[in-house]
């Protein structure tokens, strides 16, 4: 079974699918960390992730990336190297957006994607998996939140990990990203047509991931 999540950044995907896979017994995709791999590899070799896309290019053909459940945990592989923590910072948040709007790396990394799809029930998220990467899922759902509340969602969790950044900062970077994800001309950001929306702004965590787990066991029942 096939299960897509998409929605802006800061909405929550992660830690709904995440928890929703771990009761169910999926597994869980994240691709967004597939983005923020390579933009990583491309912050390191010094490209500018905003104005030089065929540097970005150039460099795609050494970027190899691997996926494993260690515990249930998903790990991302950058060439050998376990690189899960280091794409979680503002700056490769933001790189990530960046090259997400180049067709050539979403062709990339949505072949592995697919691939990671037929091997188990899934449960993946990310900004087009339903409507590009995963049209023919069996549940689609579509998280959003008022900016300003994901804003303060991501400002926290980046003061818990110990990153100094600003509550004006995290704002910026999200609406930048906003903009980035639904105005790209490739697979852009959008709710599928067939997807249930649910809004995250006023709902605790545990509410958000009860409301998809009911809503994928309410699919799982009618098929």
């Amino acid at each position: 079974m096939k299960v897509a999540i998409d929605g802006p950044a800061g909405a929550g995907k992660s830690t709904i699918a995440r928890a929703a896979a771990a009761e169910l017994g999926f597994v869980y995709i994240d691709t967004g960390a597939m983005y923020r791999a390579v933009a990583l590899h491309c912050v390191r070799k010094t490209v500018n992730t905003k104005t030089d896309t065929e540097a970005v290019i150039g460099l795609l053909p050494e970027i190899k990336i691997i996926i494993r459940h260690v515990d249930g945990i998903q790990r991302i592989f950058l060439n050998g190297e376990d690189v899960s923590d280091a794409i979680r910072t503002p700056e490769i948040s933001v790189a990530a957006s960046d090259v997400a709007v180049i067709p050539e790396v979403r062709q990339k990394l949505v072949q592995l994607q697919r691939e990671l799809s037929e091997t188990a029930d899934v449960i993946m998220d990310g900004r087009d998996i339903g409507t590009y990467v995963l049209p023919d899922a069996e549940v689609k759902v579509f998280l959003t939140a008022d900016v300003n509340a994901r804003a303060m969602r991501r400002y926290k969790e980046l003061c818990e990990k110990g990153t100094e950044t600003t509550l004006p900062d995290v704002l910026r970077d999200m609406q930048y990203r906003d903009a980035n994800d639904a105005g790209r001309s490739f697979a852009p950001l959008r709710q599928a047509e067939d997807a249930v929306l649910v809004d995250t702004t006023t709902l605790s965590p545990e509410a958000s991931i009860a409301s998809v787990i009911d809503i994928i066991r309410g699919a799982k029942d009618v098929l």
